[in-house]
């Protein structure tokens, strides 16, 4: 089946936009997922004037990159962040993204939250209208308490609507539920939209996320049992490679570190026949 394969520019946490594109396309993808997350990584932010808006385009243009998805995490938790992450749906739609990514809590900086679910669909009905609007799709990623495909495919299937999905992350399952993607993914793959493909190194609770193919997750299977189920959404190269790395301030020798990893990630890819 045919994909959209992109990468999210959160690889290149620390360094510039066009640093990211520039190291997108170089090892050969067509697509992006930016990010504007704040406090973490802020490539694209809600802010940016429309001049702003249409010199990030024509970067993307200058290295023959289009928008898939906007990574906008927000906590949908907490009633006071919902016009935080309505303004970031309005740039998803400006910048001509066609997904918006979200955890259901702060993807970052977070604080002990004590979810439930009610509240939590019923701030996702709020939303979802100018999703439709913007003709933007949410997918919830697997992150923090919402940590498997049953938990995000319960909260999916209570707000049922057709602007709502699942962004499969398929190392967070791992990090934060404790579970292999390959099996987990199988509760869930009629509500997935979306992959965040990302792999683990190292033990599971260990932040270790390496170029897909370098670490020891059953990727290939994982995205073709999504296919048997009908998945045809995005794949959205992630790496986080490991704490030191990604919290540390950036030198310039750190961003071959990153192209290279991007690279690996491509050649993965085309080797199980997905570019």
């Amino acid at each position: 089946m045919d994909h959209v394969v992109s990468v999210s520019t959160n690889t290149y946490h620390g360094f510039t936009l066009e640093e990211a594109l520039r190291g997108i396309s170089a090892a050969g993808y067509t697509h992006v997922e930016l990010t504007g997350v704040a406090g973490w990584t802020e490539h694209v932010h809600a802010k940016m004037s429309d001049a702003e808006l249409e010199d990030v385009k024509a970067l993307m243009d200058s290295y023959g990159l289009k928008p898939i998805g906007l990574s906008g995490h927000c906590n949908l938790m907490d009633p006071d962040r919902l016009a935080d992450f309505m303004a970031n749906i309005e740039l998803a739609g400006k910048l001509g993204c066609t997904y918006i990514v979200s955890s259901t809590g702060e993807a970052h900086n977070s604080k002990n939250e004590n979810t439930k679910d009610e509240l939590l669909v019923a701030n996702l009905r709020k939303i979802l209208p100018l999703c439709e609007e913007t003709g933007v799709m949410l997918v919830l990623e697997i992150h923090g308490e919402h940590a498997t495909g049953a938990q995000l495919r319960k909260i999916v299937d209570m707000v049922g609507s057709p602007h709502l999905g699942i962004n499969y992350d398929t190392a967070n399952v791992v990090f934060y539920g404790k579970k292999m993607p390959d099996e987990d993914v199988k509760d869930c793959a009629k509500q997935v939209a979306y992959v965040h493909l990302k792999d683990k190194g190292g033990a599971p609770d260990v932040w270790d996320f390496p170029a897909p193919g370098k670490g020891w997750l059953k990727l290939e299977d994982t995205l073709k049992y999504l296919d048997s189920q009908g998945f045809d959404g995005p794949i959205s190269v992630e790496i986080e490679f490991t704490q030191e790395f990604t919290m540390r301030k950036k030198n310039p020798e750190d961003l071959p570190v990153v192209d290279a990893a991007v690279a690996d990630a491509h050649r993965y890819l085309s080797s199980i026949g997905y570019v």
